[in-house]
């Protein structure tokens, strides 16, 4: 399962690394030491929060998120599977995205909760890209 740093959370949930530290320390999103000493919050984890911190909407000292050219960086927070297509749903800071696209493209992908990925707007097609 891929991990986080607190820097890495702050940039998908679109808040400053202070108030992710803030919230880390507050006990409101778990998080362990690596080897090195830096905190990590697990991807499910941090998927969970992030739904979370969206819908209690942005606080007082919080700056709202906004995409540059139409590029939402977020994390994965669910994957439905059918035979033949999948429905996959990304939390970019506040905003959530839900895309439609073949079960190839997500196994190819690699998408499962908790995994960073990106979603691509163009009109009426949200496209997925993996960081």
């Amino acid at each position: 399962m891929q991990s986080y740093t607190i820097g890495q959370a702050a940039r998908l949930l679109g808040v400053s690394p202070d108030t992710a530290r803030r919230w880390a320390d507050a006990g409101r999103v778990a998080t362990r030491r690596d080897d090195t000493g830096r905190r990590l919050i697990d991807g499910r984890d941090l998927a969970a929060f992030s739904i979370e911190v969206a819908q209690a909407g942005p606080g007082e000292d919080e700056v709202p998120y906004t995409s540059a050219r139409n590029a939402f960086p977020g994390i994965v927070t669910a994957v439905k599977l059918g035979d033949v297509a999948a429905q996959v749903e990304i939390q970019a800071g506040p905003h959530r995205l839900v895309s439609l696209l073949t079960r190839e493209a997500v196994e190819e992908l690699g998408l499962e909760v908790g995994t960073q990925a990106t979603a691509r707007v163009k009109s009426t097609s949200v496209h997925i890209d993996r960081t």
